[in-house]
């Protein structure tokens, strides 16, 4: 550097400096700090207390594997194990081809299968399933790496992913014969009940949604009609009446020979309920479109569908990720309601542990477990909207 010219500003900042710009610039600032510092570390001495030394944590551990499967038969079990062998292989897999979003899946579905391999190591239920989390977390890191050597193709990869669907639910359900007998949704439950009824309902509302939010803005009045009409009525109700009304008064209108099982009546309230929500959303976002926009399309000689599909749609839907995502979330929650019509999901596997006799008083450690795996899942979930955004450029171009 010759002499006379100035250093490059500096760009970023020591611990030191960090902490006196943003927690220490003033006396008011320094004093908040303190106080909120003080607060953090009376709530965590006396939380790590109670979890180490006072919370009766084998209440959880004695029923771990009814908090994750309900009554699911325990002889069957391997096919639960199967079906998260496909998810970690298939994600890890993903996150190496893909990249950004799905790193974030391979790495929580990985974390969270680690997580219950320790969890499982302090319980009676066998230490072959927790090598058997271990092997599935460990699969999720062989994917990444076969994947970002490109050892597996786009095109394969993705079919993989549809085809997967299928797999893991006649793994799930069975097919009625050996070695994949029928086992009745009836005994579904836990964390499992929790998961299916989340994914089923994220993943048909979605495009149900989208379809609605285009027919409400249809130039045909008679599908105008119907889709405003339904969205209205639905969020006019709460989702407690679509569950009644789905276990309770469906079947009555259903001819004799036609049986639907509790659980898929369950997932399709939830879905129905949440297409309406979508579907808002949605609109939301096509009415940011510029008009001038569809114009030119039109100019250009582009058909509706292809307006839609390829220049409307996609932004829409780009900027309503926030929107949707805190939706999802909303509905991984709502999930719990569905105790009200007789399924042991999560939470009601909670209150059924605490009914036993060897429970009783033992409701902030059963409160706690179930409101970690929220927390996990849920954080999961926004992290992924994050990376989504940032790699979508939502709200910078």
């Amino acid at each position: 550097m010759t002499a006379g010219t100035l250093a490059p500003p500096t760009t970023s900042l020591g611990p030191a400096e960090w902490l006196r710009r943003n927690l220490f610039s003033s006396v008011l600032s320094s004093l908040v700090t303190l106080l909120i510092g003080a607060a953090l570390v009376w709530v965590l001495v006396n939380v790590g207390q109670w979890a180490l030394t006072e919370a009766r944590w084998e209440v959880v551990t004695r029923n771990l594997r009814l908090f994750l499967v309900g009554q699911y038969p325990g002889d069957q079990a391997w096919r639960l194990w199967a079906s998260l062998l496909v998810l970690s292989v298939l994600s890890g897999t993903s996150a190496g081809v893909f990249g950004h979003t799905t790193r974030v899946l391979a790495i929580s579905v990985a974390a969270f299968q680690a997580l219950l391999a320790a969890v499982m190591a302090t319980s009676p239920v066998g230490p072959w399933i927790t090598a058997g989390m271990i092997v599935n977390a460990a699969l999720v890191g062989v994917g990444m790496v076969a994947g970002y050597r490109g050892l597996v193709p786009r095109r394969p990869l993705v079919i993989a992913w549809i085809a997967s669907i299928p797999v893991m639910f006649f793994l799930i359900g069975g097919i009625g014969v050996a070695p994949l007998p029928t086992v009745g949704s009836n005994v579904w439950g836990g964390l499992l009940l929790t998961v299916l009824l989340a994914a089923v309902g994220i993943v048909l509302s979605f495009p149900l949604g989208v379809l609605l939010a285009l027919g409400r803005r249809s130039a045909l009045p008679g599908i105008r009609l119907v889709s405003t009409a339904y969205i209205e009525l639905i969020r006019g109700v709460p989702l407690v009446t679509i569950l009644f009304m789905a276990d309770i008064m469906l079947p009555f209108f259903l001819p004799g020979e036609i049986r639907i099982d509790r659980v898929t009546r369950a997932m399709g309230g939830i879905t129905l309920f949440s297409a309406a929500y979508v579907a808002e959303n949605v609109r939301g976002g096509l009415q940011a479109i510029p008009s001038g926009q569809v114009e030119a399309a039109q100019a250009l000689g582009l058909r509706g569908w292809h307006t839609n599909r390829y220049i409307v749609l996609p932004q829409a839907l780009r900027s309503v990720i926030p929107a949707n995502v805190g939706l999802f979330i909303s509905l991984l929650k709502d999930t719990t309601l569905v105790a009200i019509i007789g399924l042991a999901e999560l939470l009601g596997i909670g209150q059924s542990v605490l009914a036993q006799p060897a429970s009783l008083g033992a409701h902030l450690e059963v409160f706690a477990f179930i409101g970690v795996i929220f927390f996990v899942i849920c954080y999961a979930m926004s992290q992924a909207s994050y990376r989504l955004e940032a790699a979508l450029g939502v709200g910078q171009r």
